[in-house]
């Protein structure tokens, strides 16, 4: 058995299967009367228009602007333009092409169709400041939930609120056209209110949520930031409101059916996959001690199944950075799970980010194997000292380990796969 191999087997299969290209057609509306304008925001934004534009019928008006992260364009489409962006942090290439977008939308009837198409990674590329805000406001307040350790729905609750576009008004926008939105999803439990902020369903956070959020996690507000929260006018629309009437949202792709595409490949090589959750959260080096525990219970104990088996999970943990590292939250599980498994026999692991992208690192993640430790001892690296300074990234670099696909053009969020071999 060649373990790394079948491990990055598995993570290509579990990217492969929120493919863009294989998704999208399943779930194109029908052509409306009149117009139809394709707007979205995300990672796999880009890829998502070239699959509409793939399939949709030659004779019919199409027409849009999708926004996506440097370097995941798809080259100059026929009817559908691409601009790029910065993300984790917005910059004004995502707030002009937000302005556009939202502009794109105004005007259009009930016979005209708004197909949105939303990815991983759309609330840094829409961003567009609410009233009172400005561009470097919001990036300020960025770089803070960045480093801060909060978890997606935190940082959203905030993104929405201090938005001009995201938690449903997009479709305030639009309405009274109907709205078709198709969601690759990459936050735990598929929430398309979540999803890049949900600019276009509904949304039951408020406020004070968002101030509360802020408070919590000990970040300086801008004064600016903090009259916009206690607006009740900046508040966003909440379920029920009229303008989610004609709307409709379609997840097409998720993590759990890319974890059950990556179980298919270990059970065709004879190794039985174990799905422990689709939604795993929590401080990335915490979440890396519980699997190593799990793996030395299949090592000793042969339970919950006996080796050879895979341990496979998905989810977005988070990182609270206080070194002087690069972060990452895959490098950072992967360089916990080591220290933990001691370099344990027969225990290899990947973890990588699906979008390819493993924090701000053009790096989706890394593969621990059982001489991981003793071959960064060798160099004089300390696995202890380098978690200690959140510098995962630099580890795996200097042992030849990363994991390197470029960027993917979709994201389901990360990929972790425990493999566990008879010792």
């Amino acid at each position: 058995m060649n373990e790394r191999a079948l491990l990055r087997q598995m993570f290509d299969a579990a990217i492969e299967a929120a493919d863009p290209d294989h998704v999208i057609p399943g779930y194109l509306p029908a052509p409306p009367r009149g117009r139809t304008v394709v707007v979205g925001a995300g990672k796999a934004a880009a890829s998502m228009a070239r699959a509409v534009e793939a399939h949709w019928p030659a004779d019919r008006p199409l027409s849009g602007l999708v926004v996506t992260r440097y370097g995941h364009g798809v080259g100059p489409l026929p009817r559908i333009e691409v601009v790029e962006a910065s993300h984790p942090v917005p910059d004004a290439a995502g707030q002009q092409a937000a302005a556009r977008i939202l502009a794109l939308v105004q005007g259009l009837g009930p016979d005209d169709l708004v197909l949105c198409l939303i990815s991983g990674g759309g609330s840094a590329l829409l961003s567009l400041p609410g009233d009172g805000v400005t561009l470097a406001d919001k990036q300020a307040i960025n770089r803070a939930l960045l480093r801060s350790g909060a978890g997606i729905h935190d940082m959203n609750c905030v993104r929405k609120h201090l938005s001009a576009i995201k938690g449903g008004r997009l479709a305030a926008a639009a309405a009274p056209a109907p709205m078709v939105t198709l969601v690759i999803s990459d936050v735990p439990g598929d929430d398309p209110s979540v999803i890049a902020s949900g600019p276009t369903v509904p949304d039951a956070t408020t406020l004070a949520d968002a101030s509360a959020v802020l408070a919590r996690f000990g970040i300086e507000i801008p004064a600016a930031i903090r009259t916009r929260l206690a607006d009740p006018a900046a508040e966003t629309p909440k379920p029920g409101d009229a303008a989610f009437l004609n709307t409709v949202t379609h997840v097409i792709a998720t993590p759990q059916t890319s974890l059950e595409a990556a179980a298919a490949v270990a059970r065709a090589a004879g190794v039985t996959p174990l799905i422990l959750g689709d939604a795993i959260e929590g401080e990335a080096a915490d979440v890396g001690r519980v699997m190593a525990g799990i793996a030395r219970q299949v090592s000793v104990h042969h339970q919950p199944a006996p080796p050879p088996c895979v341990l496979i999970s998905g989810g977005e943990t988070t990182v609270t950075v206080r070194g002087h590292g690069r972060g990452g939250r895959n490098v950072e599980f992967l360089l916990s799970t080591a220290i933990e498994l001691a370099g344990r026999p027969g225990v290899f692991v990947l973890a990588g980010d699906t979008d390819g992208v493993d924090g701000a690192e053009e790096v989706a993640g890394a593969i621990v194997t059982p001489d991981t430790l003793a071959r960064a001892s060798a160099q004089g690296i300390s696995a202890r000292a380098r978690l200690t300074d959140n510098d995962g990234h630099g580890f795996f670099e200097a042992l030849g380990d990363q994991v390197v696909t470029g960027p993917t053009l979709t994201n389901v969020n990360d990929f972790r796969a425990v493999l566990i071999r008879p010792s």
